[in-house]
C-alpha cells in the first residue's frame, strides 16, 4: 500500500464520522444539497491567524494572497483577521471590493497587467507593484492622465531563492519582478514621477516546510531591501517580505515550525540599518492561513475491480482537486491526506485507488492506499483543500461544473 499524507489537526469523528466543528460530514452534505462538496472552517482559519500572530514579531502585518481562496465568505471573514490583501489580477480586486474590503489595503502583484487593470487599481487606490520598467512606464501615464497619485511599489527579483520551496519565484531569469540590480534607477524614476512611494516587494518561493530556510530568505530579503533603498537615495515606507510558508501535504512531511521563524524575524527586526527604521513590513500567506481549514467531499458512485486491482469512483475528481490529483505541478505524483468520511474511525480493511468521474486516467485522488472497507454511497474526504481547490481547477472540464463551497 502507499502511504497517505498527514491528516491536519482540529478534525474528529463523531458517531463514527469524520466532523467539521461537530458537524458530521453527511449531515454538511444534506446542508449544501448534495456532493461535491468543499467545506471551510473558520474555527481553523482564526485558530491558525491566532497562532501566527502569537508566533511573529508584533511588527509585522500579516496579509491574505487571495489566489490561494478567493470564496467571498472567507474574503469577508479575513477582512476581520489580517492587515491587508494581496491580489493578483483585476477580476480578484473586483472579488474583494463586492466583499466590502478597502482598496487601500490592497496591493497587486503579477506580470501581465493589462492597462484596463492599472487603471481599475490607480483609481481604487491599490498599491501596484511594478513587475518591469514599461509596467512603471503605464502605469506613470495611466495615472497622469486620470489626473490621480498612483501608489507605486516595485517587485524586485531577488539573486536569491527561497531554498525547499515547492515553487521558485526569485533568483536566475524570471518574468516576476524586476533584477535587483535594476531596481534602484526604476525607484528613482517612480519617485521623480511625482507618484506615491509604496516600497518594495521581494518574494523568493513559495510552499517551503524547512522553518531555517525561510528565515534565512528573510533575512536575505531585508539586507537586499536595505542595500536597495540605499542605492535608491530614498527611505522605505514599505516592504513586502512575501511568504513561503507551507503545509504539510505528503507522507514524511511535518507542520513548519512558525515559532523559529517568528524568534529569527524579531532578532532581525532588532538591528535593522536606519534606511530600514520606519519601514512597514508584511508577509503575505495564502495557502498557510487556508489549506488546512478545508475539506473536499465527494461521494462513491461505483466500486469496482480491475485485474485485482479495486477502484471507488466518486462524482468528484481534478476538475475540482487538481492539486490532489498531481497535476498542479507536482513532478511525483504522493499521495494527499485522504479518508473514508463515513467510516472515519473504521480500521483499514482493504487497498484501493480513489478516482473520479471524468474520462482521463489522470483523474485519481488517491492511489493504491489503505482504507476502511467502502461502498458507493459512502463519502470520501481529501484534506489540505482550502487552498488552490474549487477556483484553480478546470471545473467546466467535460462539462462537470463547479462543487458546493460552505463556510462554518
Amino acid at each position: 500500500m502507499k502511504p497517505l499524507g498527514p491528516i491536519p489537526a482540529g478534525y474528529e469523528a463523531v458517531g463514527g464520522e469524520l466532523a467539521v466543528d461537530g458537524v458530521t460530514a453527511s449531515e454538511l452534505v444534506e446542508r449544501a444539497g448534495g456532493t461535491p462538496l468543499f467545506v471551510y472552517s473558520s474555527r481553523l482559519i482564526r485558530e491558525r491567524v491566532a497562532a501566527l500572530r502569537a508566533a511573529m514579531p508584533e511588527r509585522l502585518a500579516i496579509h491574505y494572497a487571495v489566489k490561494a481562496n478567493p470564496y467571498q465568505p472567507i474574503l469577508q471573514l479575513f477582512s476581520r483577521l489580517v492587515d491587508g490583501f494581496d491580489i493578483a489580477s483585476g477580476g480578484e480586486l473586483a472579488m474583494l471590493r463586492q466583499a466590502g474590503i478597502d482598496p487601500a489595503l490592497v496591493s497587486f502583484a503579477g506580470p501581465g497587467k493589462r492597462d484596463a487593470e492599472l487603471e481599475a487599481a490607480i483609481r481604487a487606490g491599490v498599491t501596484l507593484n511594478l513587475e518591469s520598467e514599461n509596467e512603471a512606464e503605464r502605469a506613470i501615464a495611466i495615472a497622469q492622465q486620470a489626473g490621480i497619485t498612483p501608489r507605486l511599489a516595485i517587485r524586485v527579483n531577488p539573486e536569491f531563492d527561497l531554498k525547499g520551496s515547492g515553487m521558485k519565484m526569485g533568483g536566475g531569469a524570471k518574468p516576476f519582478g524586476v533584477d535587483a540590480a535594476r531596481v534602484p534607477a526604476l525607484a528613482r524614476r517612480v519617485i521623480s514621477s511625482g507618484a506615491e512611494w509604496r516600497g518594495f516587494h521581494i518574494f523568493a518561493g513559495s510552499q517551503a516546510l524547512g522553518a531555517e530556510a525561510i528565515a534565512e530568505t528573510q533575512a536575505q530579503t531585508l539586507r537586499l531591501a536595505a542595500q536597495l533603498a540605499e542605492e535608491s537615495g530614498a527611505p522605505l515606507p514599505h516592504c513586502n517580505l512575501g511568504g513561503g510558508f507551507g503545509i504539510p501535504y505528503f507522507p514524511g512531511e511535518a507542520a513548519l515550525d512558525i515559532a523559529l521563524i517568528g524568534e529569527r524575524l524579531a532578532e532581525r527586526f532588532a538591528e535593522l540599518p536606519p534606511v530600514l527604521a520606519n519601514t512597514r513590513f508584511c508577509i503575505e500567506l495564502g495557502r498557510y492561513l487556508v489549506g488546512e481549514a478545508g475539506i473536499y467531499l465527494t461521494r462513491i458512485v461505483d466500486k469496482k475491480e480491475s485485474h485485482g486491482e479495486i477502484f471507488l469512483v466518486t462524482d468528484g475528481g481534478l476538475h475540482h482537486q487538481l492539486a490532489a490529483s498531481g497535476n498542479f505541478g507536482t513532478v511525483v505524483r504522493r499521495n494527499y491526506p485522504v479518508a473514508i468520511a463515513t467510516r472515519y474511525d473504521a480500521p483499514v480493511e482493504e487497498e484501493a485507488s480513489i478516482v473520479g468521474c471524468l474520462c482521463t486516467p489522470l483523474d485519481k485522488l488517491a492511489d493504491k492506499a489503505g482504507f476502511p472497507h467502502a461502498e458507493p454511497g459512502d463519502i470520501v474526504a481529501i484534506f489540505c483543500a482550502g487552498a488552490y481547490g474549487a477556483s484553480a481547477s478546470p471545473a467546466t472540464f467535460l462539462g462537470q461544473g463547479p462543487a458546493h463551497e460552505m463556510l462554518l
